[in-house]
């Protein structure tokens, strides 16, 4: 959780934030941090929970379902309101046809409702599935949901970031942006977490994944 970033957020709207909220920031944002969610994630050799949930379209979208096909890129985004989220996505589109390629399909996961989710796919153009997390269910069992502090909320509020309004509750929680790359066999080959939202999984470690499990897959059946 970046302090400063928010800071910075603020004073761009001409809604400087005093030196005591700049404080609180700091020291929730250092709370968050010492937490350290990304530890308790699941992480790297570890069977990724499955899930059924809406894509867009509010179609039921399983891993279980995908996995039989090809290996998934999981990846965890916070809303499109996140300009460091929306980023990522078109990151991901653009390297769509590379994670394909390697026998990847690419899942996206926020905890936005269904049309929040479509009007996200229309406004990136994005050409892969982006399904909603209602509640932050599936989050919780990947271990990256957390509660947004108050002094944060009131900040995203005065953004005009209407976090019940893109997520249908009232909670305030969030899921650290995670990437996860998923073998046929549901197991995680690769995991990306971390409670710094600035900080996102790296195209080339995904291929590289991606990559060995391809290797893995010819080498069994030679």
């Amino acid at each position: 959780m970046s302090a400063w970033n928010f800071v910075e957020q603020l004073a761009s709207r001409g809604l400087a934030a005093s030196s005591s909220e700049q404080r609180e920031f700091e020291a929730q944002a250092r709370e968050l941090l010492d937490d350290n969610i990304a530890l308790r994630a699941i992480g790297r050799g570890e069977a990724a929970p499955d899930f059924a949930l809406p894509n867009a379209l509010g179609e039921t979208i399983e891993l279980s379902k995908l996995l039989r096909d090809s290996a998934v890129v999981l990846s965890f985004y916070r809303g499109q309101w996140c300009p460091y989220c929306s980023a990522q996505l078109e990151l991901l589109q653009e390297h769509l046809p590379e994670f394909e390629a390697r026998g990847g399909r690419l899942v996206a996961v926020s905890p936005q409702t269904p049309d929040n989710s479509l009007s996200t796919v229309e406004k990136h153009g994005l050409g892969y599935e982006v399904l909603s997390d209602l509640g932050n269910e599936v989050a919780r069992r990947y271990g990256i949901a957390f509660r947004l502090p108050e002094v944060f909320r009131s900040a995203y509020t005065r953004l005009g970031i209407d976090l019940p309004g893109f997520n249908g509750d009232d909670s305030f929680e969030l899921p650290v942006p995670a990437t996860y790359v998923i073998g046929r066999d549901g197991i995680i080959a690769f995991a990306h977490v971390d409670s710094d939202y600035t900080r996102r999984a790296e195209v080339p470690g995904i291929l590289g994944a991606l990559q060995e499990l391809d290797a893995e897959a010819a080498e069994a059946v030679s």
